[in-house]
């Protein structure tokens, strides 16, 4: 057997991959799931929605139902744009969010992460530059990194993007489009203001930029005022991507492009060429739970219970850490943001912390420039309060220890 291994190990040895294979990353996000998936440690570091709500029966219930409704139909292949009852429920949620769109405007994809990669395809060039906030989505920043381009990070505050800064921007590099999570940001939880979001498609128009709007969050505010979404607003300017991950489950890998009639005619031949089309049956799934009844509820229900999380997190935070960490209060969504004292190194500090039974992502890994390595992003919704309160205080202990 050994020389067998041998023998494939001299032929592979010999193959010629793409530089863009070899130079590609992989997400550190996955390599800290694989540590924190150790027996007895706390894991805060993954965008895990959580799975003890996970509607298992209904699904089940829907599996059942489409089975004996559209027999083989569920099994076969489908239209690259998605199927209809897909195409519809997606159509009638964002009018429902007064987003005025027809099914000739959407692409069904594998999740939103395919949709980002679809969009690479679409619009990047090597060399191409990408605006992006500063910091932003690190799943952005793996998909279109493999495509070359040069990324301009823009400032942020609390109000999401500052629009001066990337007006600079788009002067001086001419980017190709600037991505932006403009509800409860991956990873800070912040949402771009009203008055912030109608100066950015104000300059997309002036500088011919699009706007790439990644919104798998926007539905799960539990406090707060609802803010017009960017393809409101902007309507055309706009290309905005959505998931049923957040508000079902992300293994059921679920996500949509919302564009313009012309552009979704570019973006169906580039999923065309990744994989014909998106699963037939989790689409088929997807829209029986949702014609059942079940969606509405089930977003009513996480809202809910993600709101109860994050407030018992940030009474752990306020009891357990003291005046030199602050951290973001978010509105919905999923992530707390952390700011350490600039003395402490949070990538240099997670082996100490996952040995001392907690797990939390570096925020380094989130800026497409000039990384702060005091910062860490925490998930607040895939925890029991238990856990919570356990793992919040494990952490501070270890940030005690450093300071």
């Amino acid at each position: 057997m050994g020389g067998a291994i041998q023998e494939i190990e001299n032929i592979v040895k010999g193959w010629r991959f793409s530089r863009n294979a070899l130079e590609l990353k992989s997400s550190i996000i996955r390599e800290i799931l694989k540590d924190s998936s150790k027996p007895g440690v706390i894991n805060f570091g993954g965008g895990l929605p959580a799975p003890d709500l996970f509607p298992l029966e209904k699904i089940k219930e829907a599996c059942i139902n489409v089975i004996d409704k559209y027999g083989t139909q569920a099994l076969q292949y489908s239209l690259t744009s998605g199927t209809k009852q897909m195409l519809s429920l997606i159509t009638s949620r964002l009018k429902q969010q007064d987003i005025d769109i027809s099914a000739e405007c959407i692409q069904v994809t594998a999740g939103a992460q395919q949709a980002l990669d679809i969009l690479g395809r679409v619009f990047l060039d090597p060399k191409s530059v990408v605006l992006t906030e500063t910091p932003t989505y690190l799943g952005a920043l793996q998909a279109f990194s493999f495509y070359g381009v040069k990324f301009i990070s823009v400032k942020t505050d609390d109000e999401g993007i500052i629009p001066e800064d990337v007006e600079n921007k788009m002067k001086e590099y001419k980017p190709r489009f600037i991505y932006v999570v403009s509800n409860f940001q991956n990873p800070t939880g912040r949402t771009i203001s009203l008055k912030r979001r109608e100066k950015l498609v104000e300059l997309s128009r002036k500088y011919g930029c699009p706007v790439i709007d990644d919104n798998p969050y926007g539905e799960v505010r539990f406090t707060g005022k609802h803010v017009p979404s960017l393809k409101t607003i902007g309507k055309e300017c706009v290309i905005q991507l959505g998931t049923f991950s957040k508000l079902i489950s992300p293994g059921l890998r679920i996500g949509w492009i919302a564009s313009e009639p012309n552009v979704q005619k570019i973006i169906e031949r580039m999923k065309q060429a990744c994989d014909l089309h998106t699963n037939t049956f989790t689409q088929f799934v997807i829209s029986e739970f949702a014609s059942a009844g079940h969606l509405e509820p089930h977003i009513e229900l996480i809202k809910k219970v993600y709101g109860i999380r994050r407030n018992f997190m940030i009474k752990m935070l306020k009891e357990y850490f003291g005046d030199d960490v602050s951290w973001t209060e978010p509105e919905g969504g999923l992530f707390l943001w952390l700011k350490l004292p600039k003395t402490i190194n949070a990538t240099e500090l997670l082996p100490k912390a996952i040995k001392a039974g907690v797990a939390y992502v570096p925020g380094k890994f989130f800026f497409s420039e000039k990384p702060d390595d005091s910062t860490l992003r925490l998930n607040f919704c895939n925890a029991t309060e238990e856990n919570i309160r356990e793992g919040v205080k494990r952490l501070a202990k270890v940030i005690a220890s450093a300071n």
